[in-house]
């Protein structure tokens, strides 16, 4: 395809800004360019790729199927120019390599840092990036190249064709308190005195609260009352020390806060079993760097967690 050859990187942003503006007035205003001069050149690319790449609208432009798969290649392409420029900065900073990790906010609270320790162990001067969603926001950040990996929850998982995938473990989940709860010093405890206290929930599809929702269906109990529906598990570990709210959390977060004294599982046996795992795209597992950073991950899964000294 010749058409692929003339595009450049601005040819590239042009697409985007199309896409995220639906309006060739507002992407012309962006890109900073006149309206008839996009709209001409939108139009040859059309003919040269022999397909509507956009659907016209009297709300404006809407990508068509076509317009879609090529809009992802286009995001891909400008974020690996952009991680390039940063590797390239780092380097010129000398830090020897840089990578970007997605982490989900229930995944294990020490799984993460003990493989960055592991990693920075290995790669002194390297640099780490961490951000923290949402699994679909950040599987969607690495496709498109954002992220070079991501490890969250594998409950509610599918298969994507771009991305490679790992099971790292698989866990109970677990009902959680405040130490002197008066649930603690109960030793029976049955779904009627977990219903008879509020909860902080995880969102409504998140694979967390996915669980508890099947837990609660297969054993034939109404939805639980709760008065804080919460992503955060910081802020839910603190909204648990000050009231007598129940939440859930993973066999490792539950040992992980436990160990601290900041909570306590109660002795009920909840029938959910959650996984945790990572994904990378499609053929970066040959980059030396990615190679360390997932075997960090598999170690630390598999080992109490120990913070080599990174200095």
């Amino acid at each position: 395809m010749e058409w692929t050859r003339r595009l450049r990187l601005n040819h590239l942003q042009t697409l985007v800004s199309l896409a995220e503006t639906g309006s060739v007035s507002e992407a012309a205003r962006v890109t900073f360019t006149t309206q008839p001069a996009l709209s001409k050149w939108l139009k040859e690319l059309e003919e040269s790729v022999g397909t509507p790449l956009f659907e016209r609208h009297a709300r404006g432009l809407k990508p068509t199927p076509q317009g879609l798969m090529l809009l992802r290649h286009a995001q891909r392409v400008l974020s690996e120019m952009d991680r390039a420029q940063q590797n390239l900065a780092a380097m010129l900073e000398g830090s020897s390599y840089r990578v970007s990790i997605g982490a989900s906010p229930a995944s294990a609270p020490n799984l993460v840092p003990a493989a960055i320790m592991q990693f920075l162990h290995l790669h002194p001067n390297a640099q780490v990036e961490l951000q923290e969603n949402t699994m679909d926001v950040l599987l969607e950040r690495l496709e498109q190249g954002q992220l070079d990996l991501v490890v969250g929850r594998f409950d509610n998982f599918a298969p994507r064709q771009s991305l490679r995938s790992e099971l790292l473990y698989q866990e109970t989940m677990r009902v959680i308190c405040r130490p002197g709860h008066p649930l603690t010093h109960q030793r029976v405890i049955d779904w009627t005195d977990l219903q008879a206290h509020d909860w902080i929930m995880w969102p409504v599809g998140t694979p967390i609260r996915s669980k508890l929702d099947t837990a609660l269906t297969s054993a034939g109990q109404r939805p639980l009352a709760y008065r804080i529906e919460s992503s955060s598990l910081i802020a839910n570990l603190w909204m648990l020390q000050l009231s007598d709210m129940l939440s859930i959390a993973s066999d490792r977060v539950a040992d992980h806060f436990t160990d601290r004294g900041l909570i306590v599982p109660l002795e009920f046996e909840l029938d959910a079993l959650g996984a945790l795992g990572m994904c990378w795209r499609e053929g970066t597992d040959s980059d030396p760097g990615l190679i360390d950073l997932l075997e960090s991950l598999r170690h630390a899964a598999t080992t109490e967690t120990e913070f080599p000294d990174a200095r």
